[in-house]
């Protein structure tokens, strides 16, 4: 089942504000490795084999993704984007000290790289080092160098809910769709903090963006019930009920749903 609750994927403080953004002249402001051009033989193939790790690792073929940044790493040793792929390998393995070794020298040999920034920082807050994962992620953010800086907000936001701030995780979805309004990540959190807060119609609005980009998921349509039932809707929420017991019937969410858990 697809969840908009995964990765994927922040220095801001835990007082419920956003953190002021680190001034300019305190980054080293790089162009990601891997979109830099190869000017030797070696770096060319060693890109080659991490292009290719990266479409592995996308599928979940964790094996050969990581055969390929191995592949990269033989041709040119000084490639931080093979230590990166390297760190993200062993990450969804759960080999966290592997990982967190990989992208460690990843961003020594690229300290600049918002990339392995973005990738270093999640990981960072997904093992419960929030305060350096949201710094990193916020340095990638800001980089304007870096083309989805939509993934960096998102995965400041994820690693603020982790903290359990709402608010700051909001603005931060926010930035996350102004760089992309089609990010379906951060509508989804929207509408889920927003829903939280007792603002249903802005919560079904987003979720109403949300669907209009994709296929609902189990976890939309259950947001979804729980929205209408809030607005008294009752139509729109036995709608709502038909389909998600018509296309997940066995999910967590239909569950809850017959178990009447609406909370």
């Amino acid at each position: 089942m697809r969840s908009w609750c995964a990765l994927g994927l922040l220095t801001l403080l835990l007082s419920g504000c956003v953190a002021p953004l680190p001034s300019a002249e305190t980054d080293k402001l790089e162009r990601p490795v891997i979109d830099q051009p190869a000017t030797t033989d070696a770096r060319r193939k060693a890109k080659i084999h991490v292009e290719l790790g990266q479409a592995y690792f996308q599928v979940g073929r964790y094996g050969v993704a990581l055969d390929e940044a191995r592949a990269a790493t033989n041709y040119d040793s000084g490639y931080a984007p093979a230590f990166q792929l390297m760190g993200m390998v062993h990450m969804f393995l759960q080999e966290n000290q592997i990982a967190a070794s990989s992208f460690e020298y990843a961003m020594r040999l690229a300290p600049g790289d918002p990339e392995i920034m973005n990738s270093y920082g999640w990981f960072l807050c997904s093992t419960g080092n929030e305060t350096s994962g949201l710094e990193l992620l916020t340095r990638a953010a800001r980089n304007p160098y870096y083309q989805t800086p939509t993934r960096a907000y998102a995965n400041a936001g994820l690693c603020q809910l982790r903290l359990k701030n709402d608010a700051a995780a909001e603005q931060l979805f926010q930035r996350a769709l102004e760089a992309d309004n089609g990010n379906m990540q951060a509508l989804f959190h929207l509408a889920e903090i927003t829903y939280r807060r007792g603002a249903y119609e802005a919560s079904k609005h987003y979720l109403a963006v949300l669907n209009q980009g994709g296929e609902p998921t189990a976890e939309s349509l259950w947001l979804a019930i729980r929205i209408e039932r809030r607005l008294g809707n009752r139509t729109a929420e036995a709608g709502f009920v038909q389909q998600l017991r018509r296309r997940f019937p066995e999910s967590p969410e239909y569950q809850a749903f017959l178990q009447g858990q609406y909370q």
